[in-house]
């Protein structure tokens, strides 16, 4: 607790998000990275893969077939809240979009981030996030989406979204996460 407390950054590797999770969640180490988060300006939280994912305020715990768009294929858990979106990693060599997108139109008032490999999102301030790196970063939103059927989908059988809005954004592109708006005019 006072190499965290003394720290001005914490790294969350990569492995298993549920386990991850499962470790800091009620813990008083995650208690302290919040209040750290939320009080001191020069404190950073990173994390790569599972560590990243870790950081939503919900996290895709397993997709059963691994894209997940099938009823009942998809496990959500709480993350450790960081940040109020939902995080998958490793978005495009994965082919994770389908998961991704189920997991937001199940909560449509949070943002979908799908990180691509070699890309970061530096996120200051609580909101506002720059892509840095070589790949993209793919931002999903279902506020606005008009039917599905994702409360009513039988076992085994696909989930329909009709309006599911899809930006990709590459280095120098900011979003405020808060609000959705995309600033490009630094974007590479």
């Amino acid at each position: 607790m006072e190499r965290i407390a003394k720290a001005k950054t914490v790294f969350l590797a990569g492995g298993d998000q549920s386990k991850i999770c499962g470790t800091l969640k009620n813990s008083a180490v995650k208690e302290l990275l919040q209040q750290k988060y939320a009080e001191e300006d020069s404190f950073t939280i990173a994390g790569t893969s599972a560590g990243a994912m870790c950081l939503s305020a919900v996290m895709i715990a397993d997709a059963v077939n691994g894209e997940a768009m099938i009823g009942y294929d998809l496990d959500l858990d709480e993350g450790l809240g960081f940040i109020n979106s939902i995080i998958d990693t490793h978005f495009v060599h994965r082919s994770r979009f389908g998961r991704l997108a189920h997991a937001i139109i199940r909560y449509p008032e949070m943002l979908g981030i799908g990180l691509g490999e070699d890309t970061s999102l530096i996120i200051e301030k609580g909101c506002l996030a720059t892509v840095k790196g070589s790949g993209m970063v793919i931002i999903m939103d279902a506020k606005d989406v008009r039917q599905t059927n994702v409360e009513t989908v039988k076992n085994a059988c696909p989930i329909y979204a009709e309006n599911l809005k899809v930006d990709m954004l590459t280095e120098g592109c900011v979003i405020n996460v808060k609000t959705g708006t995309i600033d490009v005019s630094s974007a590479i």
